[in-house]
């Protein structure tokens, strides 16, 4: 059995920590930030989709995927559970 609100939890953070890493990144090594974020997309311009950084971009997306990986991982151990059984 998966407990749902620790699940959520290491969900939310793992996606939090990675954004933060990538935001980082393109700060203060953009080329490098191009090359790892292209590299997931086999190749395709992402980097050129990603609009510049600033402040109320980096707390919306923070908040935004917080809650969304959250809510992923709560679900996810919910449904896993039910049908564990």
């Amino acid at each position: 059995m998966l407990k749902p609100v620790p699940l959520a939890a290491s969900f939310a953070a793992a996606t939090i920590v990675l954004y933060i890493i990538f935001y980082i990144l393109q700060i203060v090594a953009p080329p490098f930030f191009k090359l790892a974020l292209n590299s997931q997309f086999m190749g395709a311009d992402f980097a050129a989709l990603v609009p510049k950084p600033n402040l109320a971009n980096f707390l919306g997306v923070i908040i935004a995927v917080g809650t969304v990986s959250w809510l992923f991982g709560y679900l996810l151990a919910k449904v896993y559970n039910k049908f564990s059984r």
